[in-house]
């Protein structure tokens, strides 16, 4: 069985901070495996269609949605197999439900508030 859960959401108010989790579990997520798969994060709006917010190769090259830059950061823990967003200087436009994804498989995603 495969597992990715997220943690780490809740309310904010603008201008503050967040870290998400993402820990990675199951047959298919080997430590290997894990490790040389690009590891992203996703978010979604309500009536807005799923971007991406951020990315981390195996290499650790990264990419960030351009409403997020030097805001947000993405990491990773191959060891831990974990996937880290640390979220600062969150705005009302923030607000979604964040998702975890690693090839076809995804989180069941952890929700995101931030308040004016």
């Amino acid at each position: 069985q495969v597992q990715l859960v997220e943690s780490g959401g809740g309310l904010v108010q603008a201008g503050g901070s967040l870290s998400l989790s993402c820990a990675a579990s199951g047959s298919v997520f080997t430590g290997s495996i894990f490790s040389i798969n690009t590891l992203n994060w996703y978010r979604q709006a309500p009536g807005k269609q799923r971007e991406l917010v951020a990315a981390i190769t195996r290499s650790g090259n990264l990419n960030y949605g351009d409403s997020v830059k030097g805001r947000f950061t993405i990491s990773r823990d191959n060891a831990k197999k974990m996937v880290y967003l640390q979220m600062n200087n969150l705005k009302p436009e923030d607000t979604a439900v964040y998702y975890c994804n690693v090839t076809l498989f995804w989180g069941q995603g952890t929700q995101v508030t931030v308040s004016s």
